[in-house]
């Protein structure tokens, strides 16, 4: 019986070994869809314009093809950019997605979502608004707040013309002034967060806060002699 399986064991290894390749050829070679989140970049933005919408911050999107193409494939090695040169304020739209994926041609794109991207372009404006301090608490008993003074009075906000044009003026942290008996200064930050425009240079301002002491009610004396009783 050992004898009949020892016989040619030459040719039956080599038929094992190809057996055993021909086998992972034909499970690499199995049509597989696998998912994948792709970031999505935006580049080459016209000097003087800005982005003045939300752009999704990924693709998702599935992939159809041979297994061990696909298992060689790593969302590390891919990536989607939009291309915004040379465009003038507006809104774009940039469609057919897929054909900016850099695949192997036996690789194939069966769902994209979001399957297009609009773009709105905006020119880059600014102006200069108020700085409003925001004052939190009263004063210690007998004290009273008697002036605030501000430095910058006026900031630059720089961004989205359609958002700029709402900007009316732009405040500061809360100053605490709870308890407080004398005058002081600080710097304290403005607290602005626009959606598509910022402020262009002064992020802080200088406040001068001036406590006045109140004057103390005059005491009534006793009664002077000779007075007559009301």
């Amino acid at each position: 019986m050992f004898k009949r399986l020892t016989e040619n064991l030459f040719l039956k290894l080599l038929s094992l070994a190809f057996a055993l390749i021909l086998w992972f050829f034909v499970m690499g070679e199995q049509k597989q869809e696998v998912s994948y989140a792709v970031p999505l970049a935006i580049k080459n933005v016209p000097e003087g314009q800005i982005v003045a919408n939300e752009i999704p911050s990924q693709v998702d999107v599935r992939i159809a093809g041979p297994r061990t193409l696909l298992m060689n494939l790593s969302p590390k090695d891919m990536s989607i950019a939009v291309d915004l040169k040379g465009l003038e304020p507006g809104l774009t739209s940039f469609k057919r997605l897929e054909e900016l994926f850099n695949l192997p041609s036996a690789l194939k794109i069966t769902r994209l979502s979001p399957s297009y991207v609009d773009v709105k372009l905006e020119r880059i404006q600014s102006k200069k608004v108020p700085v409003k301090v925001v004052v939190a608490g009263t004063p210690a008993v007998g004290c009273q707040l008697e002036a605030v003074r501000l430095i910058p009075t006026e900031v630059l906000v720089e961004g989205a013309e359609s958002e700029l044009k709402d900007v009316a003026q732009v405040e500061t942290d809360p100053v605490e002034i709870e308890g407080v008996r004398d005058s002081f200064s600080l710097i304290v930050p403005i607290d602005y967060r626009g959606k598509y425009t910022n402020l262009k240079e002064d992020r802080t301002v200088e406040v001068q806060v001036t406590i006045a002491r109140l004057p103390e009610p005059e005491a009534s004396g006793p009664a002077q002699i000779g007075e007559k009783a009301q």
